[in-house]
């Protein structure tokens, strides 16, 4: 699973591999442009992603496997539970709600340099 969601994120136009803690360390970062929109923690077994409040909230509502955001803003992250029942299909558009949501916010020079 978790080859499937590195390779996802990482498929996505502009996006690359950081390691904030150090290399072969959790969390691998997922960035866009230097903004995080993806944080997996192998170890851990969850995802976090960006998400739009509103939305957060019905996801966590929703899902058990879905909680707010491991060591980030609760009100604008979530928590994955990659070893839960959320088909891949749901994971996926997830990472791509997070990272449209960051690329958004992103200057117009540079969205439009990706």
């Amino acid at each position: 699973m978790y080859n499937n969601i590195m390779e996802y994120c990482l498929n996505k136009k502009g996006a690359n591999l950081d390691y904030p803690l150090g290399a072969g360390t959790d969390p691998v970062a997922i960035k866009i442009a230097g903004k995080i929109f993806a944080l997996i923690y192998e170890k851990k077994g969850y995802l976090v992603l960006k998400c739009d409040p509103v939305a957060a909230e019905n996801l966590r509502e929703q899902h058990v496997d879905v909680r707010p955001g491991y060591h980030m803003n609760k009100q604008h992250w979530n928590t994955i539970n990659l070893e839960g029942s959320l088909p891949v299909s749901d994971i996926f558009e997830m990472i791509d709600h997070s990272y449209d949501l960051v690329v958004k916010r992103l200057p117009k020079s540079t969205r439009e340099s990706i």
